[in-house]
């Protein structure tokens, strides 16, 4: 043995010690192996705890998304696109036709904006475009980038086709020519808009993060739901009450869904839906939560007062956006502190592990 700095040489039963005291540190020993010795008799104190690691030097495990505020934004918008493309099919086929006109405005608008966050973030637009290059299924990213490519003709034309009333003569045959492809692009729109605005929700669930990760299942519905109201708030906000009546309809079912499907969610995530309840994750939930009711309460009678209607559809949209930014911000929260990755990574080997002891044991008992 070498001496240590000062001239200080460790006797054989100190380095002994030492080693005891050291061993199976960083480390947790699994369920009834005597916390990294073969084993010990019953009624013996334990010498050495249980080690409890959370990460070098404290240091996140993982690495944040380097997302900003362009993302849960590029959420926000691309969920209202998507339910308005469907509000404004339905009001199509209904014969309402400010409604039609104003959620056709509002998909294209929303979605215009959702690139432009989308690109934003990106930092150049030939970002989006070069993973226009290839198709690959299994990547959200690539997948939600051609959906939106898909997603964004239809809805163009069809709202385009609501400014024929205003075109020059001598562009009659244009008008002609929209009149044709009006509502077949009016509904295809809408068969695109539902992936429109649950696909980010898969894009997040796809991530190691994990307070996004582990709300996969629920989390495409919480993104829905959010939509919903949020293109029902806008069609209340912009249509007249005689015709918000699907509108209305849109946003409570929406708002239904949502707060149903974060509660589910919550309750099935364990340990990592902390992050949902804390911080600036917690105040925009806890937000969104309390807006979503008042905007439902509100829609009840919105039908009666067209002031009710709009201050409702804006308290709608209010709390879509705070969802997104809640969903944004706790996934990020999470993703900082070691414990929501260690924490459940150890749950799920404890659990693994007493199955294996109990299948080991199942042909001694028989």
């Amino acid at each position: 043995m070498s001496n240590l700095p000062g001239g200080y040489t460790p006797s054989s039963d100190e380095v002994s010690r030492s080693g005891v005291q050291n061993f199976g540190r960083g480390r947790k020993a699994a369920p009834g192996t005597g916390g990294g010795r073969r084993g010990r008799r019953r009624g013996e104190r334990a010498m050495v705890p249980d080690a409890e690691f959370t990460s070098y030097y404290g240091r996140p495990i993982l690495k944040a998304a380097p997302w900003t505020a362009d993302i849960p934004a590029y959420f926000f918008t691309g969920g209202l696109a998507g339910g308005s493309a469907l509000l404004a099919a339905g009001a199509d086929l209904t014969g309402r036709p400010t409604l039609r006109r104003a959620s056709r405005f509002g998909a294209f608008g929303a979605l215009l904006a959702s690139m432009y966050f989308l690109i934003h973030d990106l930092g150049r637009p030939s970002r989006f475009l070069n993973m226009l290059r290839v198709a690959k299924p299994t990547s959200p990213m690539s997948t939600g980038t051609w959906i939106l490519s898909a997603f964004a003709p239809p809805a163009g034309v069809a709202a385009v086709a609501e400014l024929r009333p205003y075109l020059p003569r001598w562009l009659g045959w244009f008008g002609r020519l929209l009149g044709l492809v009006d509502r077949p692009a009016g509904l295809l729109a809408a068969g695109i808009g539902p992936a429109v605005a649950s696909y980010t929700s898969v894009l997040l669930a796809d991530t190691a993060t994990p307070s996004w990760h582990e709300g996969w299942r629920e989390l495409p519905f919480v993104f829905v739901g959010s939509a919903a109201l949020a293109s029902g708030g806008y069609g209340m906000i912009a249509a007249p009450t005689d015709e918000g009546g699907p509108a209305r309809a849109f946003a409570l079912g929406g708002v239904a869904l949502e707060l149903a499907a974060e509660h589910r969610m919550e309750q099935s995530m364990g340990l990592v839906a902390e992050p949902l309840h804390e911080g600036k994750a917690g105040a925009f939930m806890k937000a969104s939560k309390a807006l979503s009711a008042a905007g439902a309460v509100g829609t009840l009678f919105a039908g009666r007062s067209r002031r009710v209607a709009i201050a409702s559809g804006a308290v709608l949209l209010a709390s879509s956006v705070c969802t997104r930014f809640g969903v944004f911000h706790a996934g990020q929260q999470s993703a900082r502190d070691p414990k929501y990755t260690v924490v459940p990574q150890r749950e799920r080997l404890a659990v693994g592990l007493n199955d294996h002891a109990a299948a080991a044991s199942e042909p001694a008992e028989r």
